[in-house]
């Protein structure tokens, strides 16, 4: 007789630390402040956690949820995300997890997309849910998130490890969870998760960072909380709007970190330079902190350098991936240190990934034999095979095709980006594929170049563009800066130039433009819209260094 499979379910990580370490603190919600000042939390444990979510799944379960419904969840982050979706894998059923602040047009098309037979959701999303039938036609329960569910439902100090939480056997090829792209440069797409993802995923980043359990998570990522319970983390919820992270309090953040004795934490650099420079400007150290996850963006050179002076015992890391595959890279503030080259370097490969440069195409590559693979320290396509890359999009074959190379190593993902692996096998970005710009004299590509002009004291954000179709488009420079008038921006031209002529891949770029506040995406703060910018350039006014003074 065979035995059966092991269950792959990742929800099974919260029952096993609910039995090992029922009175260990799992979550703690930020509620107001203490007479003294201090930050008041409310405090679950993991038996607490886990009691919590077995009360969902009762409640999921007995409005008509089963496995393998594809369920749309609209809850806040911290406890009703994390027991909304341990609640669902435990079922079978399949979260699907959209970015509200896409926009409307844009959520809407990926809730149409993605077919949900149920809604767990805000009142606010239960109404809308009625105003926009068309896009939500397919969802037959809706599942209030407000409530007694979202209360705390233990008894202070009475840590109950008996729960009742049944767990659906799921191999590691089921679908676990639809999670949706950012749409930075296109039209956000629903990656399609199984179990298997999310367990090399939890795997990857322990080994990666070694990250222990005990430890305790500042994630500024709300959807990141949701692997702390497998890797045995305690989640302390920031205060932070996730509709608008850049808008975050440091000293708050700051305040959660030396209150809590954070160990971990994840966030877009945008997030990170900010506290960064609150913490410089006050003199103000985090020493508890062992490590800082930054993602989303290129790390900006301000930030690796100074990050030393506030992570007193711990470094800076910037895991390289996308919502497709991640983590497949990573490098550390001590390795920048020692490395110089053409674009922003993110590491070397985790084990278990494999990285290649294939010569850009825009068409589909149906295998590995249709790629031209390119040697070390050439600009080219960047694509990864390994355990946590995902094999489709949902219901975007076209989509898929583009995206994906079959090989027989595994699934090939195109990450979108171009880059190149150096003689020590070290990965640098260059920028996004559709964001390169082809000149009659070559191809530029975003990081290199903005990087020379980040160096002005005016441009700490700033965009390459091409104007016109390739290949002769006219390369241009966006600084995110305001303008008092035409000679101000004049004699800013004429400096920016100065810095192009001064790198042999830059010297063709003439035309700047002054943009008061780049358009860029929510979910990280950080990932320039240039496509958008490139729009507006169209009507705006640009700027060259010979203009009149």
């Amino acid at each position: 007789m065979i035995a059966p499979a092991a269950n792959a379910n990742i929800a099974r990580h919260l029952g096993l630390m609910a039995m090992s370490v029922p009175a260990t603190a799992a979550l703690k919600i930020p509620r107001g402040r203490t007479p003294k000042g201090d930050i008041d939390y409310l405090t679950l444990t993991f038996a607490e956690l886990a009691a919590e979510v077995d009360a969902w799944q009762k409640k999921l379960s007995s409005a008509g949820i089963k496995s393998g419904d594809r369920t749309l969840v609209m809850v806040r982050q911290g406890l009703p995300l994390i027991a909304a979706a341990f609640a669902l894998f435990s079922l079978g059923a399949v979260p699907i997890v959209i970015d509200p602040g896409m926009g409307l047009k844009n959520f809407l098309a990926c809730v149409e997309r993605s077919r949900p037979r149920a809604l767990v959701g805000l009142p606010l999303a239960r109404f809308l849910s009625h105003v926009c039938r068309r896009a939500f036609a397919t969802v037959k329960i809706r599942v209030p998130a407000s409530g007694s569910l979202t209360a705390r439902l233990t008894i202070p100090g009475q840590p109950n490890s008996a729960t009742s939480t049944s767990l659906v056997h799921s191999r590691a090829t089921d679908l676990a969870a639809i999670l949706f792209t950012s749409g930075s440069t296109g039209a956000p797409k629903g990656v399609v998760y199984e179990h298997g993802h999310f367990e090399a995923q939890v795997r990857f980043i322990r080994d990666t960072y070694d990250i222990r359990p005990g430890e305790i998570d500042l994630p500024l990522l709300p959807i990141f909380a949701l692997f702390n319970p497998a890797l045995g983390l305690t989640t302390i919820v920031p205060e932070i709007d996730p509709k608008r992270p850049a808008a975050l309090d440091p000293a708050a953040i700051i305040q959660a970190i030396r209150q809590e004795n954070i160990t971990t934490s994840f966030g877009s650099p945008t997030l990170w330079k900010k506290i960064g420079d609150y913490c410089i400007a006050q003199k103000i150290t985090l020493p508890t902190l062992r490590r800082v996850l930054c993602a989303g963006a290129p790390v900006p050179a301000s930030l690796w350098s100074s990050s030393h002076e506030f992570l007193t015992h711990g470094q800076l890391h910037s895991p390289y991936g996308a919502t497709e595959s991640l983590p497949l890279a990573s490098v550390s503030a001590a390795e920048i240190a020692t490395v110089r080259g053409l674009g922003a370097c993110v590491g070397r490969p985790v084990q278990g990934v494999t990285v290649k440069i294939i010569a850009p195409r825009d068409a589909p590559l149906a295998t590995l034999a249709d790629t031209h693979e390119l040697p070390a320290g050439e600009i080219g396509e960047i694509i990864a095979t390994g355990p946590v890359v995902t094999r489709a999009y949902d219901a975007l074959p076209e989509a898929t095709a583009l995206a994906k190379i079959s090989s027989t190593e595994g699934t090939y993902h195109r990450l979108g980006d171009c880059g190149a692996l150096d003689t020590e096998g070290r990965l640098w970005f260059c920028g996004r594929k559709a964001e390169r710009v082809s000149t009659a004299q070559g191809v530029l590509y975003t990081e290199p170049c903005e990087q020379v002009f980040r160096t002005h004291p005016r441009a700490t954000r700033c965009a390459l563009i091409g104007l016109g179709r390739a290949p002769d488009q006219v390369p241009a420079i966006v600084i995110e800066t305001n303008v008092r008038n035409g000679d101000e921006a004049c004699a800013l031209a004429r400096e920016l130039r100065v810095l192009a002529l001064a790198h042999t891949h830059t010297a063709t770029i003439r035309r700047f433009y002054f943009h008061p506040a780049f358009p860029v995406d929510v979910r990280h703060n950080a990932k320039i819209h240039r496509l958008t910018l490139t729009a507006w350039a169209a009507t705006a006014k640009g700027y060259q260094s010979d203009c009149p003074h």
